[in-house]
């Protein structure tokens, strides 16, 4: 297990230069030993991050990357719940990355049903790999801790046989979502966590430094072989009191 690492900026116009450098650092290293960067998303306020500063590059080439999804909603592509429909209007449309280069849900199908699809694309994707291993993994936290849709005291939590699992009982809506699962995500060779807002500060803290009763599911993303990342603006570390980074917003990862 690598060594956490916490970094603050002043505000997210500053971490997002640091988080798209981080994507193409280890989208190069990627590429030049395997041939290929695989790259899993979340949606959120990443969505927006992302295609602005990944756009904003000169010479940014996606020919080689395949991208997934750490969770999805089940609702049409043309949904505005859909992070896929989100990025392909935000990034995809935007940039060179092959359609066979986006591994989506299928959001037709009974959520049981389109969970095990996404198994089986992901498991087509990886061949040989029992867990596939993605190179980057960029989260997000809710307030109540959640990451992917791995909400605080769901059964999911507890998962272990499956990659990739059906949840009808969000708390959050929409209720159908399907989510890799705590084994998937921390198989990845690199996770990144983004956290803005002063709103995200209590539970951040408690993420962090630890809290009475049960972890919150963001505390329990621990990669086994990888690289963790917490990048966060002030507003969201303004509760913490551990030992913390503050890299220039031209700080290369």
């Amino acid at each position: 297990m690598a060594a956490r690492r916490i970094l603050v900026f002043p505000s997210s116009a500053e971490l997002g230069p640091v988080l798209v450098s981080l994507v193409t650092s280890r989208a190069e290293k990627a590429i030049t030993s395997r041939g290929r960067f695989t790259l899993g998303l979340s949606g959120g306020s990443l969505v927006s991050m992302l295609g602005k500063e990944l756009l904003a590059l000169p010479d940014l080439d996606c020919s080689k990357w395949l991208v997934g999804f750490c969770d999805e909603r089940l609702v049409p592509f043309d949904d505005p719940e859909s992070t896929y429909g989100l990025y392909e209007g935000e990034l995809f449309s935007k940039i060179n990355i092959p359609e066979s280069g986006i591994l989506t849900i299928d959001p037709s199908l009974p959520v049981d049903q389109c969970a095990e699809d996404y198994t089986r694309k992901l498991k087509e994707a990886f061949p040989g790999e029992k867990l596939p291993v993605f190179d980057l993994l960029l989260l997000g936290m809710g307030p109540d801790g959640h990451t992917c849709s791995l909400f605080p005291d769901h059964p999911l939590l507890e998962e272990t046989e499956k990659i990739v699992a059906p949840i009808s009982d969000s708390p959050k809506p929409p209720p159908q979502r399907v989510t890799m699962t705590f084994p998937m995500v921390n198989s990845a060779r690199c996770v990144a966590f983004v956290s803005t807002g002063g709103s995200k500060a209590p539970v951040l803290k408690e993420v962090l430094e630890g809290r009475e009763g049960p972890a919150f599911p963001a505390a329990r993303v621990v990669p086994t072989n990888g690289e963790l990342f917490w990048l966060v603006d002030d507003p969201a570390a303004a509760s913490l009191t551990i030992q913390l980074e503050r890299p220039g917003s031209g700080a290369k990862l």
